[in-house]
């Protein structure tokens, strides 16, 4: 009787401006080996990060071997998401705001260390790819996907291909105008969504909306230091019905339901796909967000399209970042 083929593995890597988070799985997806997660510390420097992605790559091959018996040669590539924009035929991060890099080989880097294929795509493309194979998003044929975290990444997903275009800068909604004389975004522009709905801008909002009080029980739940104030106190603050963190999730959903409208009547998807810490925040955000989105999108477009949280917490940026080496490797995910 012939033996059976052993899998083969991909290793993928999700590089945030707070998280670096690398796991591996089967080249097909079906099985997921677990990831770990490491701060990015991008204030050490490029070479720095590297080396923290390299050590994180060979210690998850290493444990995938422990557990499963496979060899070295059963690992066949990396699939890489880091912020953008990208050259991805040169495997090089052009600028990143929160990462500050500009012109940055990232994929050779990684790839003469590890010495396996790497293939790079923007992190938010990887997010909205991992929750079209197998999250939230799975069985959608024209899929946007938005990840909300230090920054507001998107991915489009146009009749089952990632959208591209020119020069791999699609999908760029963070940085989107909803306020042209609006707050000063990282990216040097004014009004961005991404300067209204990151997580720093909702803590940014909710420090703001306080005006000084101590009143909010999210002065209580950081001891008065308002530095420590992130969007998952607000979003926990929301959820205790405290009246100030409610009307800045509220506000939140009405950032992001504006931007999603203009999407829906643009692209007209069948899945818009919300990836990051802002789930957390559940129908407290989303309930208001479909509710603007109603409002200010063609009713067509709304009734064919469902806006869903994703279902891949923590690691939608690995599983899409395998499945983006197997799109551009073989072809399909």
């Amino acid at each position: 009787m012939p033996k059976s083929k052993s899998p083969r593995y991909v290793i993928g890597v999700d590089l945030g401006g707070t998280n670096i988070v690398v796991g591996a799985m089967t080249e097909d997806g079906a099985s997921d080996l677990g990831t770990r997660s490491e701060p990015t510390r991008s204030d050490q420097g490029a070479d720095a990060v590297v080396e923290r992605i390299v050590r994180m790559i060979e210690l998850a091959i290493t444990e995938a071997m422990a557990a499963t018996g496979a060899k070295r040669a059963h690992f066949v590539g990396v699939g890489v998401g880091a912020p953008g924009p990208l050259d991805r035929a040169r495997g090089v991060v052009l600028t990143t705001p929160n990462l500050g890099w500009q012109n940055f080989p990232l994929r050779d880097a990684i790839s003469e260390r590890v010495q396996l294929p790497v293939k790079l795509d923007n992190d938010a493309n990887c997010a909205t790819l991992g929750e079209w194979w197998l999250g939230a998003a799975k069985g959608g044929r024209n899929v946007v996907g938005m990840t909300i975290g230090t920054g507001i990444g998107g991915g489009l997903i146009l009749d089952g291909r990632l959208y591209h275009v020119s020069s791999d800068i699609a999908g760029e909604i963070g940085h989107t105008t909803i306020d042209v004389t609006g707050r000063r975004c990282k990216c040097g522009n004014y009004g961005c969504l991404e300067a209204y709905a990151s997580g720093p801008s909702i803590a940014e909002r909710a420090r703001e909306a306080m005006h000084g009080e101590h009143d909010s029980i999210m002065y209580t739940l950081v001891d008065g230091e308002m530095e420590r104030l992130t969007a998952a106190i607000v979003y926990d603050a929301a959820k205790k019905g405290d009246g100030t963190a409610l009307e800045v999730v509220r506000e939140t959903a009405r950032f992001l339901g504006a931007g999603i409208a203009n999407l829906l009547n643009i692209f007209n998807p069948d899945v818009v796909v919300i990836a990051g810490g802002v789930t957390q925040a559940g129908e407290t955000l989303f309930d208001p967000l479909r509710r603007e989105v109603r409002k200010r999108a063609f009713a067509a477009a709304v009734a064919a399209c469902r806006i869903v949280p994703g279902s891949l917490p923590g690691n939608a940026g690995v599983v899409g970042a395998v499945a983006s080496f197997n799109q551009q490797t073989r072809g399909v995910a």
